[in-house]
């Protein structure tokens, strides 16, 4: 399996180098992110649930699609590519704002992402990669968000927080816009 890099960032997104991408998140270093949320028609967020395989949170839901951007690649960029290795599709994505989190994950590894949050609009069916995800939904945000807090265990950390991030600017980034 080839290495993969995460590019290191300070406070302010500027890029102050790279580092392996498990040393990042054992040593809990700031780095570049995004997290991609597709909604459909109806304004439904398209999740999926990670393969139960991956290196942490294997089995959690999350939003559409989420990674980091290699060097020398914009965020659009890594958005477009990850979405259609992930996911199977590719769709009109748009930048709507960024934020700061920590969060531990398990196996002793620490998210700390300046993550970007990328909005999109899709309708159909993906065709997903098992290596990546095990399954998806459509669900309607306020549903989810009940959903989140009744059974927060269910979902990945980084959403957790994302989600609020984005209910916060949920009706001029989401609705009737993504």
């Amino acid at each position: 399996m080839q290495e993969e890099y995460v590019i290191l960032v300070d406070e302010n997104d500027q890029e102050i180098g790279t580092m392996e991408k498990m040393q990042a998140h054992r040593e809990a270093r700031l780095h570049r992110a995004f997290s991609v949320f597709v909604f459909n028609d109806q304004d439904e967020v398209m999740l999926h649930q990670r393969a139960f395989s991956k290196y942490h949170s294997g089995g959690l839901w999350t939003n559409t699609c989420c990674s980091h951007p290699r060097k020398g690649e914009t965020v659009l960029e890594a958005a477009h590519r990850r979405l259609q290795e992930e996911m199977g599709f590719d769709c009109d994505l748009r930048e709507a704002f960024n934020f700061t989190y920590k969060a531990a994950l398990d196996n002793d590894l620490t998210e700390y992402e300046l993550d970007h949050v990328v909005l999109g609009r899709f309708n159909g069916e993906p065709n997903l990669n098992p290596d990546e995800v095990a399954a998806y939904k459509y669900m309607n945000w306020e549903e989810l968000k009940q959903d989140v807090a009744s059974n927060p265990d269910m979902y990945t950390e980084w959403f957790k927080i994302a989600l609020d991030e984005v209910d916060q600017h949920f009706e001029q980034s989401i609705k009737g816009q993504a």
